[in-house]
């Protein structure tokens, strides 16, 4: 099997999903659909067919939580030593053609949110920053264009 590495923070946050699914989200479409049913002819019922639908999608994601947990790799880059760009890690880069820092924790896929600055580490940047250290230049190719980056700062928090 797979692993889906995440950080502390990413792991935690899909089991509160999961718990809010199973005990929260759950119980109140199963009423729905009780509701809906008291209504009559279930063929023309669209409280009853949005309550099933509700009801695949929570299940659906039930299941893609349970396996994505049940494969977690946690990682605490705080217990890891190092100077290089690791998974977890925060980094802070120069942005060569925008003349902008940025900075960036490298986080699994589905922690991943640009606007946070979190970077998913199947991102291409994230994984040419992968093994790299402060000082080093990275150059990538983007859809907009070539890219270069220099590592201003590594931080293991």
């Amino acid at each position: 099997m797979e692993k889906v590495y995440m950080t502390p923070e990413g792991f935690k946050s899909l089991e509160d999903e999961l718990k809010n699914l199973k005990f929260v989200e759950r119980p109140a479409v199963v009423n729905a659909i009780s509701s809906a049913r008291a209504l009559g002819d279930l063929s023309e019922n669209a409280e009853y067919h949005y309550a099933k639908e509700k009801q695949g999608f929570i299940e659906g994601r039930i299941r893609e939580l349970e396996s994505k947990l049940s494969r977690a790799e946690v990682i605490d880059i705080r217990r890891l030593g190092g100077t290089g760009v690791k998974f977890g890690t925060t980094v802070t880069v120069f942005d060569e053609s925008a003349n902008d820092e940025i900075t960036y924790k490298i986080v699994g896929v589905d922690e991943a949110d640009v606007k946070k600055r979190l970077l998913s580490i199947e991102a291409p940047l994230a994984k040419a920053l992968i093994g790299k250290d402060v000082g080093d230049d990275i150059k990538l190719v983007t859809p907009s264009g070539k890219k270069e980056y220099e590592i201003l700062k590594v931080e293991y928090v």
